[in-house]
Parts: C-alpha cells; sequence; structure tokens
C-alpha cells in the first residue's frame, strides 16, 4: 500500500518591523554605471528592500542631480537608508536622522559602522553605542555586525529589529567564512537574521538561506559581475532555492556509502 504524499511546508514570508515580504533579498543600489542599469538590475533581482547610502547617493537633496528615486521609486520598494561610511557613532546616528528628514519621517534604517577602511569590519563598541541611541529615539534599526553570536543577542535585546552578520568583508566575495557562527546566531534569534557583506555568487547565496538565515544583503555581488542584470536574476533563484531546501530538510552527512536502492528484501 502506497503511502499518501507528505504536506508540503508553506514557508512564513520575511517579517521585518511588522512587515511582509515575499522576498528574502536585499539588494543595494551602488556600484552600477548609471540608474538604468541601477533599474533593470533590481527589478531582476525581485527585491522589495533597496539600501542606499545617505553619504552616497542623491535622494533629493540635490535637485540638479539625478535622482536615484527615478530607478527605485517609493511606491514600488522599501527604501532602507543607511550608514555606509561612518567610522563613528556620532557619524551613524547623524546620518539616520538626515536620512529621516528627507525621507518624511521614515525610520527604517540599516546602521553600519566601520572600524578602518581596509577590512571596513565593524567596529562594535561604536556600533552598540550607535544602535543604543537610534532604538530610544524611534529608529526601527538593522544593523550590520560581526559574526559573533554574544553580540547579535546583545543587537537583539536592544531593539534592533534585524541584525546583519557578515560572511565575509564588504566587498571581498569569499562566501560565508564561518558557518557554524552563522547557525549558532540563527538557532538563537528572535529577530530576522540576514547575511550582509562577503556574497559572491548565487552558491554564496544559497548556502546562507541553507543555514537557516531569514535574507541576504547584498551589492557588489550583483553590481560587480560582467553582467549585473543577469547575476540579480541568479540571486533570486539561488535566495529561493537555499530557502526551499533549508524548509525540505538536508539528508545528514555520513562518512560512508548509503545505497540509493537498498538490498534489503531483493530477491536473488
Amino acid at each position: 500500500m502506497s503511502q499518501a504524499p507528505q504536506t508540503p511546508t508553506i514557508d512564513k514570508p520575511l517579517v521585518i518591523a511588522g512587515v511582509e515580504y515575499q522576498s528574502r533579498l536585499l539588494v543595494g543600489s551602488g556600484k552600477y554605471k548609471d540608474l538604468e542599469e541601477t533599474r533593470l538590475a533590481t527589478e531582476a533581482s525581485g527585491a522589495e528592500i533597496v539600501t542606499v547610502a545617505i553619504r552616497r547617493s542623491n535622494i533629493g537633496q540635490n535637485p540638479d542631480e539625478p535622482n536615484l528615486l527615478d530607478a527605485i521609486p517609493l511606491d514600488k520598494y522599501t527604501l532602507l537608508p543607511n550608514t555606509a561610511g561612518c567610522y563613528s557613532a556620532e557619524d551613524a546616528i547623524r546620518t539616520c536622522r538626515l536620512a529621516r528628514e528627507l525621507l518624511d519621517g521614515h525610520s527604517l534604517v540599516k546602521l553600519e559602522v566601520l572600524g578602518d577602511e581596509k577590512t571596513l569590519f565593524p567596529d562594535i563598541v561604536q556600533t552598540l553605542q550607535a544602535a543604543e541611541v537610534l532604538v530610544k529615539d524611534g529608529f526601527q534599526v538593522m544593523v550590520y555586525t560581526n559574526d559573533d553570536p554574544i553580540i547579535a543577542r546583545r543587537l537583539e535585546e536592544m531593539g534592533c529589529v534585524a541584525v546583519m552578520p557578515l560572511a565575509a568583508p564588504i566587498g571581498s566575495g569569499l562566501g560565508i567564512q564561518n558557518p557554524n557562527n552563522i547557525l549558532t546566531i540563527v538557532e538563537n534569534a528572535r529577530v530576522p537574521i540576514l547575511v550582509d557583506a562577503g556574497v559572491g555568487t548565487a552558491s554564496d547565496a544559497a548556502v546562507a538561506m541553507e543555514l537557516g538565515c531569514d535574507g541576504v544583503l547584498m551589492n557588489t555581488a550583483i553590481a560587480g559581475a560582467r553582467n549585473p542584470v543577469l547575476m540579480a536574476s541568479a540571486m533570486k533563484k539561488a535566495i529561493e532555492a537555499g530557502r526551499e531546501a533549508f524548509l525540505a530538510g538536508r539528508i545528514p552527512r555520513k562518512r560512508f556509502a548509503s545505497a540509493s536502492s537498498p538490498i534489503e528484501g531483493t530477491i536473488f
């Protein structure tokens, strides 16, 4: 008698700060050759959240220059202002407040406070200081951090709405260098965990999702590809495949072979 097919696992949407998103891929808006390429790659990615470096992008503060919002309109995407290029808590806080002013009270921000220009690793002391101030000031903070499970828990306890550990240094394309730490962060989190920084190609994104991450944020991996629009499409598929693999549950790793066709019950 044949067994009834199992009911497929029904996934839940990604929820950040009380808002549901269907896509688990978040993308950046920098490093493209022009706004048209930005628009096409963003559309191909299927992303609903797009990060914007407030210090480097024109979103209306310079009326005589091309406006990024023409490529990523606010009625289609959730804008995620970020503090890229900030090396102190004070600068990051100021940048977030500027973004809120430019975007009519927009409170969802990505906080990153860098430690040095060579590694672009986060300065955790400054990040914690900035996060504390911003949360108290009413911001919904998605925070870039290292892959330390203790720091991730501390940021969650402070009230950050998402924690974003790096996979590898920003723009390095090295992929996830410490999967065990990422897994520990995921297993103990009560807010979304999104890998941020270090993704190089589609397989890197899939690995992050297979570990149980709620999403992945990337910019250079797409914008720096030979064909950014095609890479954006590949990343979309990788995120979806990795998420499905996580929900399906992989087979356990074994040292020795396990026959696909067992010999028990075979007639010789």
